[in-house]
Parts: C-alpha cells; structure tokens; sequence
C-alpha cells in the first residue's frame, strides 16, 4: 500500500502517478477504460434482472438484465467483456510499467522476479475469495484475477523479447489451444450431460465439429477432472456449473498480449491518426475473425472456455474501446473535459485490486447494515416493491464508490 502521487496506483495501472496528476503523458483513456470495467463488474448489484423480472413487458429493463449477466454459453453481452478487458489492460499496463522499472535500473532478472511473486499472489487471492463462505479452501482457478495469475510470469517473458515474438507467441496460442481442442474426442452420443450438470434438452449443445467445445464435455473439462481432483476436496470435483476451466488462462494470455501491443501502440506516441488507425484495423480484423470462426462452426465464440474465437472476438472490442476513448480522451485540449465527465468511472479503477475485493466481501454487508439500522422494507417504503432491488443496489454502489474516493483523496493506492 502506498500513500505516494508517484506509486502506481493498481494492478492495472498504466503509469505511476494518480489521475489527477499534471504529468504532460498521461494517457486518460486508460484510466476511463479501467474505470469502465469496475463499474459494470460492481454495478450487478443494481438488481436489473430483478425489476425486468416485475415489469417483463419492458423491453428496456430486459435490455438491462441481459447485458448485466453473462450468456450462458455462446455469445456476448457487456458483462462478458469485464473479465477480457480487465486483462487486455493487465497487457497494457504492462508496456509502460516495464519501461519504468527499466528507467529506474531494475533488470530483467528483478522484473521476472517480481512478475513471478506478482503471479502468486494473484492466484492465491483469487482462491481465497472463492473459498469465503466455505468449510475448507477451494481449489478453483477459473476466477479473473487466478486467471490474470497463471498467465502473468508468461507474459512478461514474451516482453521482455523482440516484439515479433509477441505476434507470434499470439498466433501459436490461438491455434495450439484450438487445435487440442479439436483433436480431443467427441462426446459419445450417450454422453451423459446430466451428471456433469448440463440438464437434458439444453438448448446451447453444439452438433457436428463444434461440439467439440461444448459444455463440460471438452478437454479443458477433462483436465479439469484431474488437476482439481489433486488437491483437498469435500467431494472430488466433476464439473463446474457454469463451465469455467482452469485452462482458460492459456487463450486469456494471449488476450493480455494484444492488450500488451495496444500498450507499445500508445507509449510510441505517434501522430494521432496513427495510432487510431492501427487500432481501428485491429479492432476490425480481430472482431472480424472471431465472428467468422463462430458463424462457421470452425470455432464457437464462448467466453466461460476462452475459445480463439472469443480471444479475438473480445479482444477486437477492447481495441475499439480503448482507441474510441484514446481519440476522444487523450487530444491536450479534452483533458479537462474529460476527466470531469468520466470521474466517477476513474475512482473505480485507481484502486483496481481494492474494488475487486470489496464486490466480494462488501454487499452483503451493506445491506445487512442498512435493513438493521432501517429496517428490512426501508426501499420498498421509498420506491416500491418493484425498484427496491434497484435502490438497494444504489446504496452499495455509493457506499463502495465513497470509499475508494476516500482512499483517493487521501492517495492511499493498493498495489501488487
């Protein structure tokens, strides 16, 4: 932890100075990325699904429930593009904080150092946020930041190679973790889906080739069976309900690595139209690819097993992203302007690290708090039945929200 302007303030940080600092290089689009993906990660508790569930007539709220949930297998919403752009960032972060540490002397040998004991830390934390509300530990390691984890003492590595290693380390991911898909044997046609809970009659079951990826029946499934089965466990491990995979963090590496090309894109600092022409074209071929892999059943985009497809599917969507807020943000003269309108967002990603946690460990609490000190119908007395989910949520946004702008004010920034 640290009370310094100079200190980077979270994992995901671009640079070493807090959002407000007057440095000349400040790249405000990467904050407002940053801020972006905490927001919609902790806005859940808005409780959208809740009140499209008391008004199903509104198209409006049925808009809102689906885009704050994820799909269940194939496709996307917005909420599916938290956990990609949480690491399209961890990438481009990395380009400028490597670039530090080597203007300050560290070497390569202390940044694979640090990288490693970053990596532990990430995975551990990662597992004791899932094991909360558990009698023992739990061995998982399809959560974000376990993910992030497991690829990040890699992806230093390729930086610290010529860049073209980057490129191709990208395209062997890709095409290795497909292919291993896709040698590994279909499911028998009496395959029984029902003990790896996937109910009968599941509408989301591919045929023909891509099936090859479907729900807990595919190689990161099966890997799964055993390496999670090595450590202590209540019961031995059979499938996960939602189809996430250990594996994941294979084709999520290469997710961190376009981000780590965006990053060497934007510390370059070439004319404008440069930069936003390669991103426009990155965003175009990457979104694209994935979408044509997908329609043609070569490979299905689903986000919970991190296919090729979505890697670039998801990763073509970060680049527009980031490029639209690079052009809008980061000209001298919108500084300002932007800053004011995107605040809010920024406050939730200068302390990345400390958001994350607090999504886990805080809602429950508020809203404990409030119904003891207000009682249980306190919002239903202000708005309603049908928007108390919705007040409900507002208040532990606020109160989070309050909190990390405390810690900002104060400059007091976790890091790892």
């Amino acid at each position: 932890m640290s009370r310094s302007p100079a200190a980077s303030p979270a994992l995901l940080s671009p640079s070493t100075s807090p959002v407000v600092s007057p440095l000349p290089n400040r790249l405000i689009s990467i904050d407002v990325f940053r801020g972006w993906i905490m927001f919609m990660m902790i806005a859940h508790v808005l409780g959208f699904c809740e009140v499209a569930e008391s008004i199903p007539e509104s198209q409006f709220w049925s808009w809102l429930c689906y885009h704050w949930s994820h799909v269940e297998w194939r496709g996307m919403a917005l909420h599916d593009l938290i956990q990609p752009g949480f690491s399209f960032l961890v990438g481009t972060a990395l380009a400028f904080s490597l670039a530090s540490r080597r203007r300050r002397g560290q070497s390569d040998r202390g940044l694979v150092a640090h990288a490693a004991w970053r990596s532990l830390v990430l995975v551990l934390l990662g597992v004791f946020l899932r094991s909360m509300s558990r009698d023992q530990t739990n061995w998982t390691f399809e959560d974000t930041l376990s993910q992030i984890g497991l690829g990040y003492l890699p992806l230093v590595l390729i930086s610290l190679a010529p860049r073209a290693v980057t490129w191709i380390s990208i395209g062997v991911i890709l095409i290795g973790y497909w292919l291993a898909f896709a040698i590994y044997p279909l499911p028998t046609s009496d395959f029984n889906y029902a003990a790896v809970g996937v109910d009968a009659g599941w509408p989301h079951l591919q045929e023909g080739f891509a099936a090859h990826w479907n729900k807990n029946s595919n190689l990161a499934w099966r890997f799964d069976t055993w390496f999670l089965n090595l450590f202590p466990v209540q019961t031995p491990f059979t499938h996960n309900r939602g189809g996430y995979s250990t594996l994941s963090f294979i084709p999520t590496l290469a997710t961190m690595l376009l981000g780590l090309v965006a990053g060497h894109w934007l510390r370059e600092q070439p004319p404008m139209s440069v930069t936003v022409r390669r991103f426009a074209i990155a965003a175009i071929s990457c979104l694209a690819i994935g979408y044509a892999l997908d329609a043609s059943g070569i490979c299905p985009n689903v986000k919970r097993i991190w296919t090729p497809s979505w890697t670039l599917f998801s990763g073509g969507w970060c680049f527009a992203i980031l490029g639209s807020l690079h052009l809008i943000c980061d000209r001298r003269s919108e500084h300002l302007l932007c800053r004011i309108i995107t605040f809010p967002f920024i406050i939730f990603g200068m302390n990345s690290i400390v958001a994350y946690v607090m999504e886990w460990i805080m809602p429950g609490f508020i809203k404990q708090s409030m119904s003891l000190h207000f009682g249980n119908d306190w919002s239903q007395s202000i708005v309603g039945t049908i928007y108390a989910p919705l007040l409900n949520g507002a208040v532990i946004l606020l109160v989070i929200w309050s909190i990390l702008f405390w810690m900002h004010k104060r400059q007091i920034y976790v890091k790892i």
